[in-house]
């Protein structure tokens, strides 16, 4: 289905549920609202997982962190989002297997009592977990650890603890929830924003909407409005009423991406402390080693540049496990706006990352708070408030049992089944994680004559330029780029190497004329030169 039809259709129909925001949190709603029968539109300003939820860790996790604040502090919340995050890390396992996996963590340690509170403290998050929990953590002998982890600096250390979680590929994953939601019948519209708010009485009636790119302005009737703008909730909760207080509490993210040599493919690192008390990961995520993550105040961005401070900060953090790394060997770095929900606290890492539902006067409701792990429960949430306060007739939550469209049919073999039709191994691998059951739709307009790389060095190919113009929605070159291939995200020369072929075959899918095409262009350079 083409823009202008789905455009179509919002100025059209009525809908039970407007959600505003295309992040986990709002794709979420969609996909839930939808599959429960609600007829349901979303709408997001930039792209799908432009935001906060293409800018992850990458990993499905309880938080580690907030499990030992809920023990120091008796906190309940803490402790109940744990829990609740470790069930739902099983779901989410389950929905996308292509696209998330676990993946075992060490927690090196270089003094003796360290080993029984961090075994101690990891088994909690096993017993946390009950049947959903994956492999149990483990005491970890000094030998195994450095076979585990080659790059880990053996002076002083005493032995690690091994526990598992999940990693994913947040923005694809984050497409998959909205192309679910289109194909359980939902409308979802990217790179169109919110420009007023329709009132009937006083209360809610919908919203005018606007297409970025083609100018085209709607008027969308829904019996409720869904605000799911992470850490831009207050912005829309201003334009319903410009005395609404604030809810949220933003802080910035950053995370670097450095070559794979640092890491082994199969394990990760947890660095328990840094030098002002919070935790860092170091991972192997697609081929490269990402490392991260900062947490400080922030003011907000669309889309939030990275500090050298930010970046010196990190590389002094793994120095002690890792060894000195020099600036040069940053291939990438971004950083995420974490929606907190405002609790009166000033330090951001103390900020419960629970959720929170909240109902303006108008009839505006918000969805604020929470993590990508928990993003299903805080839409199941989300739409049982909505079907009561408005009175609508949904059935029950399908949520938990209903693959994403690249989980569908999904094959384990598929990436073998790949390489038998010709893809070379790294390509076909590459297909089958980011695709799952839709990799061989890709690989066939492959082999039709898009089968060269975007890129020496990496698997990307143009065949997934064409494929995201004509199914995966995308409209730009970082689009395609950043978060249907995740190349700029891994690599920043890499992608500007690649920016003139996607620019060129983009706008072949899309009908663009010189203009549209260089300015476009120039838009994507700008991006990956300052604030990706």
């Amino acid at each position: 289905m083409d823009r202008a039809e789905l455009l179509d259709r919002l100025a059209q129909e009525t809908f039970d549920l407007l959600v505003v925001g295309g992040g986990a949190s709002g794709a979420g709603v969609a996909l839930e609202a939808a599959l429960r029968g609600l007829r349901v539109a979303l709408v997001e300003r930039y792209d799908f997982a432009e935001g906060t939820s293409s800018r992850s860790t990458k990993l499905i996790h309880g938080g580690v962190r907030y499990l030992e604040l809920a023990v120091k502090t008796l906190d309940p919340v803490q402790l109940n989002l744990v829990r609740d995050a470790l069930r739902e890390r099983a779901i989410l396992l389950r929905l996308a297997p292509h696209l998330a996996r676990p993946l075992w963590l060490l927690t090196p340690l270089y003094r003796p009592l360290e080993l029984p509170y961090y075994y101690l403290g990891l088994k909690l998050y096993d017993l946390l977990a009950g049947k959903a929990r994956l492999a149990p953590a483990r005491l970890t002998p000094r030998r195994e650890a450095l076979e585990l982890f080659p790059a880990l600096n053996p002076v002083g250390l005493k032995g690690a603890v091994a526990y598992q979680d999940g990693q994913f590929d947040d923005a694809r994953y984050n497409l998959e929830l909205a192309l679910t939601a289109l194909a359980h019948g939902a409308v979802v519209l990217n790179h169109a924003r919110v420009t007023g708010l329709v009132k009937v009485g006083g209360r809610l009636a919908g919203a005018v909407v606007q297409d970025r790119l083609g100018g085209r302005e709607v008027e969308v009737m829904a019996r409720g409005v869904v605000n799911a703008t992470g850490p831009f909730a207050d912005a829309l909760r201003r334009m319903d009423d410009p005395e609404a207080p604030p809810i949220i509490a933003p802080s910035s993210g950053v995370h670097l991406v450095l070559d794979g040599k640092y890491t082994p493919p199969q394990t990760g690192l947890l660095v328990p402390r840094t030098e002002d008390g919070r935790v860092l990961f170091v991972l192997p995520w697609r081929g490269a080693t990402l490392v991260g993550t900062t947490d400080n105040p922030s003011a907000l961005h669309d889309h939030p540049p990275v500090s050298e401070e930010e970046v010196g900060y990190i590389l002094r953090q793994v120095r002690p496990y890792l060894g000195e790394i020099p600036r040069s060997a940053v291939r990438a770095a971004w950083s995420g706006l974490r929606p907190l929900v405002a609790r009166g606290a000033a330090d951001t890492a103390r900020l419960a990352r629970d959720h929170l539902i909240e109902e303006r006067p108008s009839g505006l409701i918000s969805l604020v708070g929470g993590k990508w792990t928990t993003y299903r429960k805080m839409a199941q949430d989300l739409v049982d408030y909505a079907v009561g306060r408005l009175g609508l007739q949904a059935g029950p939550s399908r949520s938990a049992e209903t693959p994403l469209v690249g989980g569908q049919g999904f094959d384990p073999e598929g990436a073998r089944r790949l390489e038998e039709i010709g893809l070379p191994p790294q390509v076909a691998q590459h297909l089958h994680q980011a695709y799952g059951a839709r990799a061989p739709q890709v690989a066939q307009l492959a082999l039709e004559g898009y089968g060269a790389p975007l890129v020496e060095g990496w698997p990307y190919l143009e065949a997934e330029v064409v494929y995201a113009a004509r199914f995966e929605m995308a409209q730009t070159p970082l689009d395609v780029l950043a978060r249907r291939t995740r190349l700029a995200f891994l690599d920043t020369q890499a992608a500007l190497a690649a920016l003139a072929r996607v620019g060129e075959l983009l706008g072949k899918e899309l009908g663009w004329t010189q203009e549209e095409r260089q300015r476009r262009m120039e838009e994507g350079r700008d991006q990956l030169l300052t604030a990706l």
